[in-house]
């Protein structure tokens, strides 16, 4: 898309010149196999469609009301039903947002290091809400344990704190909120130390391929005990949420503006025919985070791994 770009020098016009902006912009949230998602999706079109695609960094409420106004044209990981809201918003009531069916399955819980678990007979999250157990975790004599529940900006976030505040181990625990390779460093070096963790864990991770973690009982969910408000829809989402259960089984999909059905059908046809597995988003994230491939580097390699894949989805 060419647009024209003056240069001004003490008010003076000096030249008037074309610059280009980039035909598709996908966005691309905090976390590892959203980043390696992003850059496949651009070496792909790039290389089969010819259009100039752009990587933008925002959170999902962002990326969302982006695609709604056309600024952005793609989100590459949607987790579903951590984004319920947004989906609704904009899929169903607004109808500006395209989902792909191909949803990648996946887990969302709360762990310990096995070797605490075992030590301590630690294997139910009520168990977090005795302050015995909870001061195996306190590491900075506080009286309470520190446990991760996630990364600020998350959706999962939030529903932790809800998750917390209904078991009442909110009472026993200090809920932190840093980045996921600051957490996750953590607890590589509480392992080796020989000390305990606590916290968030999800599948697909590169996490469980490092870790014997064990993950904590809960009860089934129960979608009448799931009462979750987020943020974005409530000032006092906390007070007026409960969540006593269990996650249900997530599913992660890309998300596009509708718009590109119309302006780049080729586009289009590619991202809703998508198909990743839980087993390729776990590689994404190990090769990023753990093998330290720089993104765009591990994404044309993919791409040129995955070619059959790929014009198979262009053509469907």
């Amino acid at each position: 898309m060419k647009m024209l770009k003056t240069i001004l020098v003490s008010g003076t016009v000096l030249i008037t010149s074309p610059v280009f902006a980039a035909d598709i912009v996908i966005g691309v949230g905090n976390w590892p196999s959203i980043n390696a998602a992003a850059h496949i999706m651009k070496v792909a079109i790039e290389q089969n469609l010819g259009y100039e695609v752009e990587l933008q960094n925002g959170t999902n409420p962002i990326i969302f009301e982006a695609m709604d106004s056309g600024a952005m044209h793609v989100h590459p990981e949607v987790w579903l039903p951590n984004q319920q809201n947004l989906h609704d918003k904009f899929v169903k009531d607004k109808g500006t947002v395209e989902i792909n069916s191909n949803g990648v399955e996946s887990f969302q819980g709360m762990c310990v290091d096995q070797a605490t678990a075992d030590a301590h007979g630690i294997t139910s999250i009520n168990d977090l809400t005795n302050p015995d157990i909870a001061a195996i975790f306190d590491s900075d004599g506080d009286g309470q344990g520190e446990l991760w529940i996630g990364v600020p900006g998350w959706a999962s976030t939030n529903v932790e704190k809800i998750r917390a505040k209904s078991y009442g181990y909110d009472q026993t625990f200090t809920l932190t909120a840093i980045d996921e390779t600051v957490a996750y460093g953590q607890l590589g070096d509480a392992i080796k130390a020989g000390k305990p963790w606590a916290g968030f864990c999800y599948t697909p991770h590169y996490v469980f391929e490092l870790h014997d973690l064990a993950v904590l009982e809960e009860p089934d969910y129960d979608p009448a005990k799931w009462n979750v408000t987020q943020p974005t829809d409530s000032a006092n989402w906390l007070e007026e949420s409960s969540a006593p259960v269990a996650w249900d089984s997530a599913y992660l999909h890309i998300h596009y503006a509708k718009s590109l059905e119309k302006d780049y059908p080729d586009v289009a046809t590619l991202l809703s025919n998508m198909k990743f597995d839980t087993q390729t988003v776990s590689g994404m994230t190990f090769a990023l985070v753990i093998d330290g491939q720089e993104p765009l580097a591990y994404a044309k390699q993919w791409v040129a791994d995955n070619e059959d894949d790929i014009l198979r989805w262009l053509s469907n």
